[in-house]
Protein backbone atom coordinates (compact mmCIF):
# COMPACT_ATOMS: atom_id res chain seq x y z
CA UNK A 1 0.00 0.00 0.00
CA UNK A 2 2.84 2.20 1.08
CA UNK A 3 4.75 1.41 -2.41
CA UNK A 4 1.32 2.05 -4.47
CA UNK A 5 0.89 5.58 -2.35
CA UNK A 6 4.33 6.67 -3.27
CA UNK A 7 3.34 6.00 -6.75
CA UNK A 8 0.70 7.91 -6.99
CA UNK A 9 1.80 11.07 -5.18
CA UNK A 10 5.62 10.66 -7.51
CA UNK A 11 2.50 10.67 -10.79
CA UNK A 12 0.84 13.58 -9.63
CA UNK A 13 3.84 15.78 -8.95
CA UNK A 14 4.98 14.70 -12.21
CA UNK A 15 1.83 15.73 -14.05
CA UNK A 16 1.87 18.74 -11.97
CA UNK A 17 5.77 19.85 -13.76
CA UNK A 18 4.75 18.72 -16.91
CA UNK A 19 1.68 21.03 -16.77
CA UNK A 20 3.43 24.07 -15.57
CA UNK A 21 5.86 23.54 -18.34
CA UNK A 22 2.96 23.34 -21.25
CA UNK A 23 1.41 26.57 -19.71
CA UNK A 24 4.67 28.30 -19.52
CA UNK A 25 5.90 27.53 -23.04
CA UNK A 26 2.17 28.10 -24.37
CA UNK A 27 2.47 31.57 -22.69
CA UNK A 28 5.97 32.50 -24.40
CA UNK A 29 4.09 31.28 -27.54
CA UNK A 30 1.32 33.18 -27.39
CA UNK A 31 3.45 36.26 -27.08
CA UNK A 32 6.09 35.28 -29.44
CA UNK A 33 2.94 34.94 -32.03
CA UNK A 34 1.00 38.41 -31.06
CA UNK A 35 4.86 40.17 -31.51
CA UNK A 36 6.11 38.93 -34.52
CA UNK A 37 2.65 38.76 -36.12
CA UNK A 38 2.42 42.68 -35.13
CA UNK A 39 5.96 43.54 -36.63
CA UNK A 40 4.98 41.31 -39.67
CA UNK A 41 2.01 43.69 -40.18
CA UNK A 42 3.76 47.33 -39.75
CA UNK A 43 6.08 46.11 -42.21
CA UNK A 44 3.80 45.70 -44.54
CA UNK A 45 1.91 48.77 -44.14
CA UNK A 46 5.14 50.62 -44.63
CA UNK A 47 6.28 48.83 -47.18
CA UNK A 48 3.36 49.01 -49.06
CA UNK A 49 3.05 53.00 -49.32
CA UNK A 50 5.38 55.88 -49.86
CA UNK A 51 5.79 59.02 -47.83
CA UNK A 52 4.91 62.59 -49.74
CA UNK A 53 8.04 64.59 -51.00
CA UNK A 54 8.99 67.24 -48.22
CA UNK A 55 10.93 69.99 -49.21
CA UNK A 56 12.35 72.63 -46.59
CA UNK A 57 13.25 75.89 -48.53
CA UNK A 58 16.34 76.00 -51.00
CA UNK A 59 18.61 72.91 -50.85
CA UNK A 60 17.12 70.77 -48.31
CA UNK A 61 17.19 66.87 -48.60
CA UNK A 62 14.40 64.99 -48.77
CA UNK A 63 13.06 61.42 -47.67
CA UNK A 64 9.73 59.93 -48.11
CA UNK A 65 7.98 56.84 -47.01
CA UNK A 66 4.04 57.20 -46.81
CA UNK A 67 1.03 57.93 -48.75
CA UNK A 68 -1.41 60.55 -48.84
CA UNK A 69 -3.88 58.46 -49.79
CA UNK A 70 -3.49 56.66 -46.77
CA UNK A 71 -3.17 58.77 -43.79
CA UNK A 72 -3.88 55.83 -41.26
CA UNK A 73 -0.87 54.05 -42.90
CA UNK A 74 0.87 56.81 -42.06
CA UNK A 75 0.31 57.45 -38.77
CA UNK A 76 1.50 53.55 -38.60
CA UNK A 77 4.81 54.68 -39.80
CA UNK A 78 5.07 57.29 -37.59
CA UNK A 79 4.39 55.62 -34.72
CA UNK A 80 6.83 52.78 -35.40
CA UNK A 81 9.71 55.57 -36.11
CA UNK A 82 8.43 57.20 -32.69
CA UNK A 83 8.61 53.79 -31.29
CA UNK A 84 12.89 53.19 -32.42
CA UNK A 85 13.62 56.61 -31.78
CA UNK A 86 12.79 56.03 -28.46
CA UNK A 87 14.10 52.93 -27.94
CA UNK A 88 17.38 53.95 -29.00
CA UNK A 89 17.38 57.40 -27.05
CA UNK A 90 16.05 56.06 -23.49
CA UNK A 91 19.31 53.19 -23.79
CA UNK A 92 21.92 55.08 -25.41
CA UNK A 93 25.26 53.12 -25.05
CA UNK A 94 27.89 54.94 -24.57
CA UNK A 95 29.95 52.00 -24.89
CA UNK A 96 28.15 50.62 -27.97
CA UNK A 97 29.58 53.59 -29.93
CA UNK A 98 32.30 53.99 -28.36
CA UNK A 99 34.09 50.72 -29.01
CA UNK A 100 32.42 50.91 -32.50
CA UNK A 101 34.28 53.91 -33.85
CA UNK A 102 36.02 55.18 -31.40
CA UNK A 103 34.01 58.39 -31.46
CA UNK A 104 34.18 60.79 -28.16
CA UNK A 105 30.70 61.39 -26.56
CA UNK A 106 29.73 64.48 -24.92
CA UNK A 107 27.85 65.78 -22.04
CA UNK A 108 25.19 68.28 -22.42
CA UNK A 109 27.67 70.64 -20.31
CA UNK A 110 30.67 70.19 -22.18
CA UNK A 111 28.80 71.66 -25.52
CA UNK A 112 26.56 74.18 -23.70
CA UNK A 113 30.38 75.54 -22.31
CA UNK A 114 32.17 75.11 -25.68
CA UNK A 115 29.60 77.13 -27.32
CA UNK A 116 29.64 79.93 -24.96
CA UNK A 117 25.67 78.37 -24.46
CA UNK A 118 25.18 77.86 -28.05
CA UNK A 119 25.67 82.01 -29.30
CA UNK A 120 28.11 81.61 -32.73
CA UNK A 121 25.53 80.00 -35.15
CA UNK A 122 27.57 78.70 -38.03
CA UNK A 123 24.52 77.68 -39.99
CA UNK A 124 20.76 76.82 -40.36
CA UNK A 125 20.37 73.36 -42.22
CA UNK A 126 17.30 70.58 -42.48
CA UNK A 127 19.15 68.91 -39.52
CA UNK A 128 18.91 71.81 -37.20
CA UNK A 129 21.37 74.91 -36.08
CA UNK A 130 25.27 75.04 -36.27
CA UNK A 131 27.07 76.61 -33.57
CA UNK A 132 31.17 77.14 -33.83
CA UNK A 133 32.32 75.92 -30.09
CA UNK A 134 36.08 75.76 -28.86
CA UNK A 135 36.53 72.46 -26.83
CA UNK A 136 38.61 72.82 -23.23
CA UNK A 137 42.04 71.46 -25.32
CA UNK A 138 41.49 74.43 -27.45
CA UNK A 139 39.91 72.61 -30.76
CA UNK A 140 37.57 74.54 -32.63
CA UNK A 141 34.63 72.62 -33.61
CA UNK A 142 31.30 72.88 -35.37
CA UNK A 143 28.67 71.55 -33.64
CA UNK A 144 25.39 69.79 -35.43
CA UNK A 145 22.71 70.55 -33.11
CA UNK A 146 18.91 68.16 -34.20
CA UNK A 147 16.08 70.54 -33.89
CA UNK A 148 13.54 68.76 -32.21
CA UNK A 149 11.03 69.16 -35.16
CA UNK A 150 13.15 67.84 -37.60
CA UNK A 151 11.14 63.84 -38.65
CA UNK A 152 14.30 61.81 -39.99
CA UNK A 153 16.91 63.70 -37.60
CA UNK A 154 17.43 60.49 -35.51
CA UNK A 155 17.76 57.97 -38.26
CA UNK A 156 20.34 60.32 -39.79
CA UNK A 157 21.98 60.76 -36.27
CA UNK A 158 22.35 57.39 -35.93
CA UNK A 159 23.95 56.64 -39.82
CA UNK A 160 26.59 59.26 -39.14
CA UNK A 161 27.91 58.94 -36.19
CA UNK A 162 27.94 54.82 -37.12
CA UNK A 163 29.37 55.72 -41.02
CA UNK A 164 31.82 58.03 -40.27
CA UNK A 165 32.83 55.85 -37.37
CA UNK A 166 34.44 54.04 -39.38
CA UNK A 167 35.12 55.88 -42.73
CA UNK A 168 38.42 58.23 -42.40
CA UNK A 169 40.03 60.14 -45.37
CA UNK A 170 41.29 63.90 -45.75
CA UNK A 171 38.54 64.67 -48.29
CA UNK A 172 35.63 64.01 -45.91
CA UNK A 173 34.88 66.11 -42.38
CA UNK A 174 35.98 64.49 -39.55
CA UNK A 175 33.19 63.68 -36.74
CA UNK A 176 35.19 64.86 -33.26
CA UNK A 177 32.26 63.35 -31.42
CA UNK A 178 28.84 63.29 -30.69
CA UNK A 179 25.81 63.70 -27.97
CA UNK A 180 22.80 62.44 -26.55
CA UNK A 181 21.68 63.55 -23.36
CA UNK A 182 19.10 65.85 -21.91
CA UNK A 183 17.06 65.21 -24.64
CA UNK A 184 19.16 66.85 -27.05
CA UNK A 185 21.48 64.87 -29.92
CA UNK A 186 24.22 66.87 -31.40
CA UNK A 187 27.41 66.04 -33.78
CA UNK A 188 30.65 67.38 -33.28
CA UNK A 189 32.81 67.98 -36.51
CA UNK A 190 35.95 69.40 -37.35
CA UNK A 191 34.98 72.83 -37.78
CA UNK A 192 35.92 74.00 -41.93
CA UNK A 193 36.31 77.73 -41.34
CA UNK A 194 35.69 78.61 -45.50
CA UNK A 195 32.39 77.55 -44.70
CA UNK A 196 30.53 75.50 -47.67
CA UNK A 197 31.16 75.36 -51.72
CA UNK A 198 27.37 77.03 -52.03
CA UNK A 199 28.11 80.20 -50.06
CA UNK A 200 31.49 80.83 -51.76
CA UNK A 201 29.69 80.35 -55.48
CA UNK A 202 26.40 82.29 -54.27
CA UNK A 203 27.14 84.50 -51.80
CA UNK A 204 28.64 88.58 -52.92
CA UNK A 205 29.84 88.71 -49.54
CA UNK A 206 32.38 86.04 -50.13
CA UNK A 207 35.64 86.41 -51.96
CA UNK A 208 35.80 85.03 -55.48
CA UNK A 209 36.92 81.45 -56.32
CA UNK A 210 39.55 81.19 -58.55
CA UNK A 211 39.87 78.96 -61.59
CA UNK A 212 42.97 76.87 -60.24
CA UNK A 213 41.12 76.48 -56.75
CA UNK A 214 37.94 75.28 -58.52
CA UNK A 215 39.59 72.77 -60.66
CA UNK A 216 41.45 71.80 -57.02
CA UNK A 217 37.97 71.73 -55.73
CA UNK A 218 36.55 69.32 -58.25
CA UNK A 219 39.27 67.29 -57.62
CA UNK A 220 39.27 67.03 -53.65
CA UNK A 221 35.42 66.13 -54.18
CA UNK A 222 36.17 63.38 -56.26
CA UNK A 223 38.70 62.14 -54.01
CA UNK A 224 36.54 61.53 -51.58
CA UNK A 225 33.84 60.00 -53.05
CA UNK A 226 36.21 57.91 -54.83
CA UNK A 227 37.17 56.69 -51.03
CA UNK A 228 33.69 55.95 -50.57
CA UNK A 229 32.42 54.02 -53.71
CA UNK A 230 35.88 52.32 -54.22
CA UNK A 231 38.29 52.48 -50.94
CA UNK A 232 35.35 52.10 -47.94
CA UNK A 233 34.41 48.15 -47.39
CA UNK A 234 31.25 47.65 -47.56
CA UNK A 235 31.34 50.73 -50.25
CA UNK A 236 29.20 53.84 -48.90
CA UNK A 237 26.59 55.88 -51.73
CA UNK A 238 26.43 59.23 -50.59
CA UNK A 239 22.84 60.29 -51.59
CA UNK A 240 23.08 63.78 -51.14
CA UNK A 241 25.97 65.01 -52.49
CA UNK A 242 25.41 68.97 -53.50
CA UNK A 243 27.43 71.86 -52.91
CA UNK A 244 26.01 73.07 -50.01
CA UNK A 245 27.55 69.46 -48.40
CA UNK A 246 30.55 70.31 -50.02
CA UNK A 247 32.90 72.42 -46.79
CA UNK A 248 36.35 73.87 -47.37
CA UNK A 249 39.33 74.12 -44.81
CA UNK A 250 41.68 77.22 -44.01
CA UNK A 251 43.46 75.84 -46.71
CA UNK A 252 41.02 75.95 -49.52
CA UNK A 253 40.83 72.13 -49.71
CA UNK A 254 37.37 70.78 -50.06
CA UNK A 255 35.60 67.68 -47.95
CA UNK A 256 32.65 65.99 -48.44
CA UNK A 257 29.77 66.05 -45.71
CA UNK A 258 26.65 65.13 -44.50
CA UNK A 259 26.30 61.64 -44.40
CA UNK A 260 22.88 61.26 -43.11
CA UNK A 261 21.34 59.85 -46.06
CA UNK A 262 24.25 57.91 -47.03
CA UNK A 263 23.95 53.75 -47.26
CA UNK A 264 25.87 50.77 -47.26
CA UNK A 265 25.76 49.49 -50.78
CA UNK A 266 24.16 45.93 -49.42
CA UNK A 267 21.20 45.22 -50.91
CA UNK A 268 18.33 44.17 -48.12
CA UNK A 269 15.84 43.89 -50.84
CA UNK A 270 13.76 46.52 -49.32
CA UNK A 271 12.23 49.57 -51.02
CA UNK A 272 13.76 53.14 -49.32
CA UNK A 273 11.97 55.74 -50.83
CA UNK A 274 13.00 58.98 -52.25
CA UNK A 275 15.86 60.71 -51.30
CA UNK A 276 17.89 63.44 -52.08
CA UNK A 277 17.93 67.41 -52.74
CA UNK A 278 15.87 68.41 -55.74
CA UNK A 279 18.39 69.68 -58.52
CA UNK A 280 21.01 67.01 -57.52
CA UNK A 281 18.70 63.77 -58.29
CA UNK A 282 19.16 61.58 -60.80
CA UNK A 283 15.99 61.56 -63.01
CA UNK A 284 16.79 57.17 -63.12
CA UNK A 285 16.17 57.37 -60.06
CA UNK A 286 13.39 59.19 -59.94
CA UNK A 287 11.90 56.75 -62.39
CA UNK A 288 13.28 53.57 -60.82
CA UNK A 289 13.56 54.21 -56.85
CA UNK A 290 16.99 52.73 -57.06
CA UNK A 291 20.10 54.52 -55.93
CA UNK A 292 23.30 53.35 -57.46
CA UNK A 293 26.94 54.66 -57.19
CA UNK A 294 25.73 55.92 -60.72
CA UNK A 295 23.59 58.28 -59.28
CA UNK A 296 26.02 59.78 -56.92
CA UNK A 297 28.08 60.10 -60.12
CA UNK A 298 25.09 62.43 -61.49
CA UNK A 299 25.11 64.37 -58.59
CA UNK A 300 28.29 65.44 -58.86
CA UNK A 301 27.49 66.16 -62.58
CA UNK A 302 25.67 69.10 -61.18
CA UNK A 303 28.30 70.51 -58.86
CA UNK A 304 30.71 70.37 -61.33
CA UNK A 305 28.70 72.39 -63.38
CA UNK A 306 27.76 74.68 -60.66
CA UNK A 307 31.66 75.06 -59.98
CA UNK A 308 32.11 76.03 -63.30
CA UNK A 309 29.12 78.57 -63.82
CA UNK A 310 28.06 79.51 -60.49
CA UNK A 311 24.91 78.83 -61.51
CA UNK A 312 22.43 76.57 -58.68
CA UNK A 313 20.00 74.43 -59.77
CA UNK A 314 17.13 75.69 -58.76
CA UNK A 315 17.83 78.51 -61.36
CA UNK A 316 17.28 76.37 -64.09
CA UNK A 317 20.78 75.39 -64.90
CA UNK A 318 20.19 72.21 -66.47
CA UNK A 319 18.26 74.40 -69.24
CA UNK A 320 21.64 76.58 -69.17
CA UNK A 321 23.67 73.01 -69.58
CA UNK A 322 21.87 71.67 -72.22
CA UNK A 323 21.69 74.85 -74.46
CA UNK A 324 25.08 75.12 -74.06
CA UNK A 325 25.79 71.36 -75.01
CA UNK A 326 24.66 72.33 -78.34
CA UNK A 327 27.92 74.01 -79.65
CA UNK A 328 31.49 72.90 -79.23
CA UNK A 329 32.21 76.01 -77.40
CA UNK A 330 28.87 76.91 -75.96
CA UNK A 331 29.90 76.38 -72.51
CA UNK A 332 32.41 79.78 -72.68
CA UNK A 333 29.04 81.66 -72.79
CA UNK A 334 27.59 80.32 -69.42
CA UNK A 335 31.33 80.73 -67.45
CA UNK A 336 31.27 82.34 -64.15
CA UNK A 337 31.46 85.99 -65.32
CA UNK A 338 33.89 86.60 -62.21
CA UNK A 339 35.99 84.62 -64.36
CA UNK A 340 35.98 86.41 -67.57
CA UNK A 341 39.70 86.41 -68.69
CA UNK A 342 41.10 84.61 -65.54
CA UNK A 343 41.19 81.09 -67.15
CA UNK A 344 42.44 78.79 -70.22
CA UNK A 345 38.96 77.85 -72.40
CA UNK A 346 40.38 74.56 -73.50
CA UNK A 347 40.54 73.68 -69.86
CA UNK A 348 36.93 75.06 -68.79
CA UNK A 349 35.32 72.67 -72.31
CA UNK A 350 37.43 69.97 -70.93
CA UNK A 351 35.77 70.47 -67.51
CA UNK A 352 32.42 70.80 -68.67
CA UNK A 353 33.18 67.70 -71.01
CA UNK A 354 33.68 65.61 -67.67
CA UNK A 355 30.47 66.99 -66.44
CA UNK A 356 28.41 66.46 -69.42
CA UNK A 357 29.76 62.40 -69.53
CA UNK A 358 28.57 62.52 -65.58
CA UNK A 359 24.88 63.52 -66.78
CA UNK A 360 24.52 60.74 -69.06
CA UNK A 361 20.33 59.41 -68.59
CA UNK A 362 21.94 56.23 -68.57
CA UNK A 363 23.15 55.54 -66.20
CA UNK A 364 25.39 52.41 -66.95
CA UNK A 365 27.19 54.82 -69.56
CA UNK A 366 28.29 57.39 -66.80
CA UNK A 367 31.83 57.18 -65.50
CA UNK A 368 32.91 55.46 -62.15
CA UNK A 369 34.69 57.71 -60.04
CA UNK A 370 37.76 56.55 -60.36
CA UNK A 371 37.81 57.21 -64.10
CA UNK A 372 36.65 60.74 -63.25
CA UNK A 373 39.15 61.35 -60.80
CA UNK A 374 41.82 60.56 -63.33
CA UNK A 375 40.45 62.86 -65.81
CA UNK A 376 40.41 65.65 -63.74
CA UNK A 377 44.06 64.58 -62.53
CA UNK A 378 45.05 65.14 -66.30
CA UNK A 379 43.79 68.45 -66.44
CA UNK A 380 45.04 69.85 -62.92
CA UNK A 381 48.59 68.36 -64.37
CA UNK A 382 48.66 69.94 -67.77
CA UNK A 383 47.84 73.56 -66.12
CA UNK A 384 50.79 72.62 -63.86
CA UNK A 385 52.86 71.54 -67.16
CA UNK A 386 51.79 74.90 -68.75
CA UNK A 387 52.75 76.73 -65.91
CA UNK A 388 55.82 75.34 -65.74
CA UNK A 389 56.57 75.94 -69.21
CA UNK A 390 55.63 80.03 -68.82
CA UNK A 391 57.90 80.06 -65.62
CA UNK A 392 61.36 78.59 -67.75
CA UNK A 393 60.29 80.47 -70.74
CA UNK A 394 59.81 83.50 -68.82
CA UNK A 395 63.05 82.62 -67.04
CA UNK A 396 65.26 82.66 -70.19
CA UNK A 397 63.30 86.14 -71.50
CA UNK A 398 64.81 87.56 -68.01
CA UNK A 399 67.98 85.91 -68.79
CA UNK A 400 68.31 87.24 -71.61
CA UNK A 401 67.34 90.57 -70.73
CA UNK A 402 70.01 90.18 -68.31
CA UNK A 403 72.52 89.55 -71.04
CA UNK A 404 71.87 92.36 -73.43
CA UNK A 405 71.92 94.88 -70.33
CA UNK A 406 75.29 93.50 -69.46
CA UNK A 407 76.33 93.42 -73.18
CA UNK A 408 74.91 97.43 -73.15
CA UNK A 409 77.21 98.13 -70.18
CA UNK A 410 80.12 97.06 -72.14
CA UNK A 411 79.70 98.64 -75.32
CA UNK A 412 78.90 102.14 -73.34
CA UNK A 413 82.93 101.42 -71.88
CA UNK A 414 83.84 100.35 -74.78
CA UNK A 415 82.69 103.45 -76.47
CA UNK A 416 83.56 105.58 -73.53
CA UNK A 417 87.14 104.51 -73.62
CA UNK A 418 87.39 104.91 -77.32
CA UNK A 419 86.60 108.49 -76.50
CA UNK A 420 89.20 109.49 -74.31
CA UNK A 421 91.40 107.54 -76.63
CA UNK A 422 90.77 110.40 -79.36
Amino acid sequence: MDGQADLVIIGISVGLALGILIAILAFFGIRWYKKHSYLRRCANERSATTLPIRINGIGASIDSSASLSNPTAIKGTEYLTKISQHSWWSHPSKDRFASASGILRYSYKDIQKSTQNFTTILGQGSFGPVYKATMPTGEVVAVKVLASDSKQGGKEFQTEVSLLGRLHHRNLVNLVGYCVDKGQHMLVYEFMSNGSLANLLYSEEERVLSWDERLQIALDISHGIEYLHEGAVPPVIHRDLKSANILLDQSMRAKVADFGLSKEEVFDGRNSGLKGTYGYIDPAYISTNKFTMKSDIYSFGIIIFEIITAIHPHQNLMEYVNLASMSSDGVDEILDNKLAGECDPEEVRLLANIAQKCLHKTPRKRPSIGEVSQALLKIKQSRLAKEDTMSFASRDFSRMVSRIESQQVELSKLTSMESIVE
